[in-house]
């Protein structure tokens, strides 16, 4: 079976972005980032993967899914991640190019891709979309940044159950930045 991993960015209290949804607080630079070029790349938008040289087939993640507000990020590409099945999770978005799919709820569909072969499902973003996959969530990968943004979209925004994971790894980086794994324990 296939997992679905919230592979995300957040600040020390907790946000994943700023009101706005903006995430340029974040650092963009370092040795963190070298980390995520290289063994991460399939999280690369088509035009940094480009810009960068990476043509690799991918390696843990084919499909990705986002909210509506991370897909339409203010000069985005109409297609950020060709390399992947794409799934925007909307009721209001209406057009889209052809390799990205919108869907209006996500948990069957979920459940659907992880009964498929395939490569792992990456979970972009948003925290209201997090929230209501969390029951699907199988692993957290947060690249907690040392900063407190103290308002913001929250890593998970809404109701949720509670939820129990098991820290597996953790890495610091000269950055401040630690990217620590959190798995689901088998029920």
């Amino acid at each position: 079976m296939r997992t679905l991993t919230y592979f995300v960015a957040t600040s020390l209290d907790g946000f994943i972005a700023d009101p706005k949804g903006g995430s340029g607080d974040f650092l963009l630079e370092g040795d963190h980032m070298t980390a995520v070029v290289e063994e991460y790349p399939d999280t690369l938008p088509a035009q940094v993967r480009e810009a960068m040289g990476i043509d690799t087939p991918t390696k843990d993640f084919d499909t990705v899914l986002m909210g509506r507000a991370t897909y339409q990020v203010p000069g985005g590409p109409p297609s950020p991640y060709p390399h992947l099945r794409q799934y925007v999770v909307s009721t209001r978005l209406t057009t889209t190019p052809p390799d990205v799919e919108v869907i209006a709820d996500p948990l069957p569909k979920v459940r659907e891709l992880k009964e498929e072969p395939g490569l792992g499902i990456w979970l972009r973003g948003g925290g209201r979309l997090a929230a209501t996959l969390l029951p699907e969530i199988d692993e957290l990968i947060l690249k907690t940044h040392p900063i407190v943004l103290g308002r913001g979209i929250p890593l998970f925004a809404g109701d949720s159950p509670t939820t129990r994971f098991t820290k597996s790894t953790t890495r610091t980086f000269d950055t401040g930045v630690t990217f620590t794994t959190y798995t689901k324990p088998d029920p």
